[in-house]
């Protein structure tokens, strides 16, 4: 009997474990907790995190160190007190994880022109990290699963070298497989607009590195290619009227907004010029917006905290930044102008014009490019070109060459208003215009031209980190990176 007992108590627990084992992956499969996500899914939060990002630092930093805004409460930043800035940093590494994917999974499936938009987005993000900080985690970074936890600082030119590669792969890839790509917030899955930015952002890069590298051969066979031939094909990435997905700036409090105010710099050379995008930029002082005569008047740069409040008798006597990109971002007009911005044909435009005058491009005119690029940058904020504007002295492309280039620079600059970082990165390079610390800066009268690492470098990537101080020099915000030596 207690053999029998023994033997049904068996064959009980071998029925018990198959049919306990029978469904078990399929029991144990979360159906709502994918192992895998397609690269139409990965590619809009990429997208979107990037533009927010750069948005964010554009507004706290950009348009402030290049004087194009300023600030008239909490003015550490127009004094380059500058503490850490992680967010291009933060945004770079975290994203990077998901356009690696893209590139993996695009491999698998021979999906080019996922590959391509993802080699694109790769050049981008990669290059706003080392145009802000200088040597930084490339070849080995994003490599954890592969046992790589303490990244090497790659040199910039490494970085650049790797960035104008993976441009030049992207623009040979796309339109050269058929599926359909989904996600696209830039362009809506257009691969041949993907393939004009590719082939345009190689001409910004390699402008970029001019001074170091001999780039005209390059150069002159992508200045031949497929680039961007108007606003259609605008690498920029726009906004909604309604939540989640509005401007960022509209979520702001009013207050924190208002400490923003016209640089006293760009406004009033806009002014002198009768510029038609002063109205765009900003706003006549808030004692005189909506009277019969509104007064536009700005900021100087670099006033600490007393001054800057008080300067022309106090906030109500101080332009505030357009509503375009506050509360009229989610009208209309709004929606066509305050975009978060990869490239525009208007910046093309100008590089292509510095390029021709200096001399690593032919065929044609410096001119022609330089007229292109400002007449794009009006109809960029939906504006037309005043009849009269190229033949004020202080727009005519006439002079020197160096009379002509300070011109090109310049329109870029007032191009770049409120458009990432770009305007800091090449005026570091160009020096044009002539930007002036500010009376109170507490940065020995220099401009910054980087940003510090960030401190947790320090302790969780010490070799690497000590690596890159070695050879670009100390870690403050005067160190002149790579391309700027």
């Amino acid at each position: 009997m207690q053999h029998i007992f023994k033997s049904l108590l068996f064959v009980g627990l071998v029925l018990f474990s198959t049919g306990c084992t029978k469904d078990f992956d399929e029991i144990n499969t979360n159906p709502n907790a994918p192992t895998a996500v397609s690269s139409g899914l990965l590619l809009p939060q990429i997208q979107r995190d990037m533009m927010g990002t750069v948005l964010g630092e554009a507004w706290g930093i950009g348009n402030i160190v290049i004087q194009q805004t300023a600030k008239n409460q909490f003015v550490n930043e127009d004094r380059y007190l500058w503490g850490e800035i992680n967010g291009i940093w933060n945004a770079v590494y975290d994203n990077m994880r998901d356009v690696n994917n893209i590139i993996i999974q695009s491999e698998t499936k021979g999906e080019n022109n996922y590959k391509g938009i993802a080699l694109v987005m790769r050049a981008w993000m990669f290059s706003l990290a080392t145009d802000a900080y200088g040597d930084i985690p490339y070849s080995e970074a994003i490599r954890a699963k592969e046992g790589i936890n303490y990244t090497k600082y790659d040199s910039q030119e490494e970085i650049y070298a790797g960035i104008l590669r993976d441009l030049k792969d992207a623009s040979e890839l796309l339109g050269t497989s058929g599926e359909v790509v989904a996600g696209d917030l830039i362009y809506k899955g257009d691969v041949s607009k993907w393939k004009k930015l590719a082939n345009s952002l190689r001409v910004r890069y390699l402008v970029r590195i001019s001074g170091k590298k001999d780039v005209k051969a390059d150069l002159q066979a992508v200045a031949g290619g497929l680039l961007m031939e108007g606003n259609d094909d605008n690498g920029v990435y726009t906004y909604l009227a309604a939540a989640p997905d509005q401007f960022p700036n509209f979520t702001n409090r009013i207050g924190s907004f208002n400490e923003f105010r016209a640089s006293k710099k760009m406004l009033d050379t806009l002014v002198s010029l009768g510029d038609t995008r002063l109205p765009i930029f900003f706003r006549p002082t808030p004692a005189t917006e909506g009277t019969a005569n509104p007064v536009y008047a700005g900021l100087p740069n670099g006033l600490n905290d007393v001054d800057a409040l008080q300067y022309n008798g106090g906030p109500q006597n101080q332009s505030r930044i357009g509503a375009i990109y506050y509360e009229s971002a989610v009208t209309a007009q709004g929606l066509s102008i305050a975009k978060g911005v990869v490239m525009t044909y208007a910046e093309l435009q100008f590089l292509l014009a510095e390029a021709a005058e200096k001399g690593l491009i032919s065929g044609t005119p410096a001119k022609t490019y330089y007229e292109n690029g400002v007449n794009a940058s009006f109809a960029f904020y939906g504006l037309s070109t005043p009849t009269d504007y190229f033949y004020n002295p202080e727009v005519e492309f006439v002079g020197s060459t160096q009379d002509k280039l300070n011109k090109i620079g310049f329109q870029k600059w007032v191009s770049l208003f409120y458009q990432g970082m770009e305007a800091w990165f090449d005026w570091r390079r160009t020096r044009i215009p002539n930007i002036t610390p500010g009376p109170s800066n507490q940065n020995n009268n220099m401009v910054p031209v980087r940003f510090y690492y960030p401190t947790i470098e320090q302790s969780l990537n010490a070799e690497g980190y000590k690596g890159a101080i070695q050879r670009q020099g100390p870690d403050d915000l005067n160190t002149k990176m790579w391309y700027l030596k």
